[in-house]
């Protein structure tokens, strides 16, 4: 038992798109894409768990230790969807369906080591630490988010990132909400303009909770003008 940080990926209308696409033309693209978000995983020394499809799932801290285990799966997490991005342009020039990916990452307490059967045995990490990971994953359908970390994520990872504080999620089960926040992109690396919005969301949430409804109203709709699209 270990603490560790577990990442989970999910592309977004993989299964819409896998319908209209022909196997080896979808093999192909999909190929690409996990070669890249694999060099992303790489790059910061996480380990990679499995594919699962479409899905990715990776974890650092083990088997060698890194203090700084959370940053690493931060920092790659938007390797990702940078390198989405580019992979999306080339795509879409050769007439190719593209799409989005969602993110969930957690760090925690897990069990770590090899799992399985008498025939066959994987190595990856178990544990309610690394369920709350897959579900963040999801939960960005909720919010209309890319990458969402949790609490323990934010405070390990520290100066490193920048990211905004989005809700109090309530996970089945669990008798604590969890804080969670969406991962924004590397310290400093933000437009001001775009970090003072998200910073003006921030103090409406903070109003709301007080049930400060005038100042809440105020801030929210000063963070919508400045961010647009921001479910």
């Amino acid at each position: 038992e270990r603490e560790l940080t577990v990442f989970f990926s999910d592309m977004s209308g993989f299964t819409a798109m896998s319908e209209v696409m022909e196997p080896q033309t979808l093999v192909g693209l999909l190929n690409e894409y996990l070669s890249a978000m694999t060099d992303s995983i790489f790059l910061q020394q996480g380990t990679l768990d499995k594919y699962e499809g479409d899905a990715v799932m990776a974890f650092w801290g083990a088997p060698l230790s890194q203090e700084d285990h959370a940053r690493r799966a931060c920092w790659a997490a938007l390797d990702n969807r940078s390198r989405l991005k580019e992979m999306c342009k080339a795509w879409e020039a050769k007439g190719l369906p593209t799409f989005d990916i969602r993110i969930g990452i957690n760090t925690g307490r897990m069990i770590v080591g090899n799992v399985g059967s008498q025939q066959h045995m994987g190595y990856t990490v178990l544990g309610d630490a690394v369920n709350t990971g897959s579900r963040l994953e999801q939960a960005n359908k909720l919010y209309g988010t890319h990458i969402l970390i949790s609490e323990a994520t934010r405070a390990a990872a520290g100066g490193a990132v920048d990211a905004r504080e989005i809700d109090l999620l309530e996970l089945r089960g669990k008798k604590k909400p969890l804080r969670v926040y969406e991962l924004l992109g590397l310290a400093y690396q933000l437009p001001q303009a775009r970090l003072a919005a998200y910073r003006l969301y921030e103090e409406g949430l903070k109003a709301y909770r007080a049930q400060d409804w005038d100042a809440a109203e105020a801030a929210l709709r000063g963070a919508i003008a400045a961010l647009g699209e921001d479910k």
